[in-house]
């Protein structure tokens, strides 16, 4: 793929991701006190350009100008795990069509397979150094998530000395970013990507199958966010409500629906605590290579 249609992917799926009525995320019409739908629009936008350059330059350098273009947008954090989870997506993308183009060059294609993606992001985070690291923990910085607290080894606070996959692997067990590098994009290729392309191949809509690929992720793992912020009890706790849920039909059935907006509700509050915003990221990261997969060119039989 070129790099101009990786960066229009990038910037749909998180377009895609934003507008879906994700309970308890941002979405229209359904502001937080501090940060507004608007944002995110404004930060899809704002990535394309760096995620354009994501085979020309390694995955840290590719975060920190995503997060500083953000940042002239954005009042406060909006995208910082997506941006990480895109970084190493998109190089694997470009590098991977790279690799298949013949003596003449690269040449356009509407999509890559999802194996040679899962192949790219492997290949990708096995590669990834210290400077990688470093300009990750700046871009860090920059954003300044909620709830990440202190630890014992490579704090984000001091100079990191070791690699940015290493790094990441040790904050696996607290974070469901990180655990995507530690484990090669295991839940945005095992459980969200099968649960997009199931949704879609159902009929579903987009805001639909969206919800429903949050709803996934969700169930199969507890929220780190959450978890970070109000303790591991409650982010399991929104976990079973979320598999509740999804055994009730989800946005399938009428008991389903229901159940999600009392879902939403519960998980509205003024200080955003409930927010499952990893499981967004992952759900956008699964947008971002269902797309990257021709995905869009799909048309649902359905509503």
């Amino acid at each position: 793929m070129s790099p101009d249609s990786v960066a229009t992917a990038a910037q749909l799926a998180c377009l895609l991701e934003a507008s879906a009525p994700k309970p308890g995320n941002v979405s229209p019409g359904r502001h937080f006190h501090d940060i507004r739908y608007e944002d995110f629009l404004a930060s899809a936008a704002a990535i394309g350009p760096a995620m354009a350059l994501a085979g020309q330059r390694p995955i840290g350098p590719t975060v920190l100008a995503a997060v500083e273009a953000t940042a002239r947008w954005a009042p406060s954090n909006t995208n910082l795990g997506i941006i990480l989870l895109f970084a190493p997506i998109a190089r694997a993308a470009i590098e991977s069509s790279l690799m298949a183009a013949g003596p003449a060059g690269p040449q356009p294609a509407r999509s890559i397979s999802i194996a040679a993606l899962r192949d790219g992001v492997g290949a990708v985070l096995a590669t990834t150094t210290i400077a990688d690291a470093r300009a990750v923990y700046a871009a860090i910085r920059l954003a300044r998530p909620g709830g990440l607290g202190h630890v014992d080894a490579q704090d984000v606070r001091d100079e990191p000395d070791a690699t940015l996959q290493v790094v990441m692997t040790l904050a696996a067990e607290r974070d469901a970013v990180a655990r995507e590098y530690a484990t090669g994009f295991a839940a945005t290729f095992d459980t969200g990507l099968p649960a997009l392309s199931r949704a879609r191949s159902d009929g579903l809509s987009w805001d639909s199958a969206v919800v429903e690929t949050y709803l996934a992720l969700l169930a199969a793992a507890p929220d780190t966010l959450i978890a970070r912020k109000l303790g591991a009890p409650e982010a399991e706790s929104v976990s079973r409500a979320a598999a509740a849920i999804v055994a009730a039909g989800g946005v399938r059935t009428p008991a389903g629906r229901s159940h999600l907006h009392a879902f939403d509700d519960r998980l509205r509050d003024s200080r955003n605590a409930r927010n499952p915003g990893a499981t967004a990221d992952v759900t956008a990261a699964a947008l971002f290579a269902y797309l990257l997969a021709g995905g869009y060119h799909l048309r649902p039989t359905g509503p």
